[in-house]
């Protein structure tokens, strides 16, 4: 009887160290797999950052740099006054070729087709070409937009007599050219460019002027584009 209740008491003591002995085992094992998920949904979290964020911060950098580079190396601008669109589509092309803004100067009181009938005395430029005090053209907009910013300006008009377009006069005038390099060109049916460009760098009195360029009133695309390129402006 004794042998029996020990051995009974054996058995169960030896079954009790077995079923603690696997709880702690199970525990362990459950604890595990739960620090694991937790590492592995953070690395993904991580992983899974949009690539569009990376391409905004790559972007955002760009811009920065090419603002930054357009600042530095200034702007050009491309002014012109065109009587029958000749010369507007000259200034055109050089815009779009050199990458540059364009302005019109408009006078308030624009040419019609009478008043630009230079055989007839009575036309209002041939009443200007015999008296100068009439050639002060009143401009709807004398000093473009944001002119600080452009250090390379180009200046288009229509040869007049062997003179600019006196549209293009009060403008001239009333500009401050100051550290800007300014290249003039001009459109006539035979007339070259003449003395037009420094006869307005006098009216101007400031800038930097280089010498001119005579385009046909029906210029070549291909020829106006080789003239920009010559000039090293282009973006």
């Amino acid at each position: 009887m004794r042998k029996w209740l020990c051995t009974v008491l054996a058995v169960s003591m030896l079954a009790g160290i077995l079923t603690g002995c696997g709880s702690t085992s199970d525990q362990a094992e459950a604890d595990a797999p739960a620090v694991e998920s937790q590492d592995t949904e953070t690395v993904a979290d991580a992983a899974e950052v949009p690539d569009d964020a990376t391409d905004a911060v790559t972007d955002t950098t760009d811009t920065q740099e090419t603002e930054a580079q357009t600042v530095s190396e200034g702007k050009t601008l491309v002014v012109f006054y065109s009587a029958t669109g000749s010369t507007a589509a000259v200034a055109q092309t050089i815009a779009d070729t050199a990458g540059a803004d364009l302005f019109e100067i408009t006078p308030v009181e624009p040419y019609t087709g009478d008043d630009l009938n230079w055989s007839n005395e009575d036309s209002r430029v041939s009443r200007e070409h015999d008296d100068e005090s009439l050639r002060n053209v009143e401009l709807t907009q004398e000093t473009p937009d944001h002119w600080e910013d452009y250090d390379t300006v180009l200046i288009g008009y229509p040869i007049w007599w062997g003179t600019a377009a006196w549209s293009v006069n009060n403008f001239v005038k009333d500009n401050d050219f100051t550290g800007k390099t300014v290249i003039p060109f001009c459109t006539s049916a035979s007339s070259g460019i003449g003395d037009s460009g420094k006869l307005l760098a006098e009216m101007a009195g400031t800038g930097d002027w280089q010498d001119g360029q005579r385009f046909s009133s029906a210029a070549d695309d291909q020829d106006v584009k080789d003239w920009v390129y010559s000039l090293n402006i282009t973006e």
